[in-house]
């Protein structure tokens, strides 16, 4: 059973894209084949004249993969192209770095470009029943949202784009909040849409309410630290895109 698929490029014929089973191992660098002693039972060719001829490994595991960085100065990136600028860093010389996302895009910089490849990990596994403890009081949710308030489209218009595939797209303003919101919520308006992003940030507690004792210094950035929040925790997901109108 493969548990990852490794594709050189977004367009590249089925037949290029390789599929590595829990245990193997793939070398990726500028030579055409595996050097001696790695261990690598494949190999992806990145043809280009930046990338090392040893740059590093990818190997499989049951429900994750991992990197290893074989250069000697560059950093290496894996991006979460689902997400919202998730991503991280493998430095120097890393061995087994394990990465989490489903989908994945390594950039290995390279001279003053940037080669990616894409790998896919389909296989994730998640426990079916959390053990269960007798008695005592239910826990308290962390981020309580009622998917069915206005607070809510408000919420989502605002992640819409970074969700979309766009994780550094500017955030909309409140106007276009307001004219994204229309077809459902034909009363809308700019005044309607501040106090329900002032309503999101009070109760997501980035500040406290207007009725604390201290209402704390004034939130500046207010929409992206409420962004930032909730694609960081899941909050707004894409499939909680459809409750918005059609894109226009």
């Amino acid at each position: 059973m493969y548990s990852i698929i490794v594709v050189p490029a977004p367009t590249a014929p089925l037949g290029e894209q390789v599929r590595l089973a829990p245990g193997e191992r793939l070398h990726f660098g500028r030579t055409r084949a595996c050097p001696a002693g790695t261990g690598a039972g494949h190999h992806l060719e990145l043809p280009h004249a930046g990338v090392s001829r040893t740059a590093g490994e990818i190997a499989a595991t049951g429900s994750y993969w991992s990197l290893s960085n074989f250069s000697g100065s560059a950093t290496y990136v894996v991006e979460n192209p689902e997400g919202a600028g998730e991503h991280i860093k493998v430095a120097p010389g890393r061995v087994d770095a394990p990465v989490p996302f489903e989908f994945s895009r390594v950039v290995l910089p390279a001279g003053g470009d940037l080669v990616d490849f894409s790998v896919w990990a389909p296989r994730h596994d998640y426990v079916e029943h959390a053990p269960a403890v007798e008695g005592g009081e239910p826990t308290a949710l962390a981020f309580p949202l009622d998917r069915s308030k206005r607070y809510f489209l408000v919420l989502a218009a605002l992640c819409e784009e970074r969700l979309r595939g766009t994780p550094h797209a500017p955030l909309p303003t409140v106007e276009q909040i307001a004219d994204r919101l229309r077809p459902l919520w034909p009363a809308v308006n700019r005044a309607s849409v501040q106090w329900n992003i002032d309503y999101l940030a009070v109760k997501l507690r980035l500040k406290p309410g207007p009725d604390a004792a201290d209402t704390g210094p004034r939130l500046n950035g207010k929409k992206e630290s409420l962004v930032s929040l909730a694609l960081r925790f899941d909050l707004v997901r894409e499939d909680d895109l459809e409750a918005l109108a059609p894109a226009r």
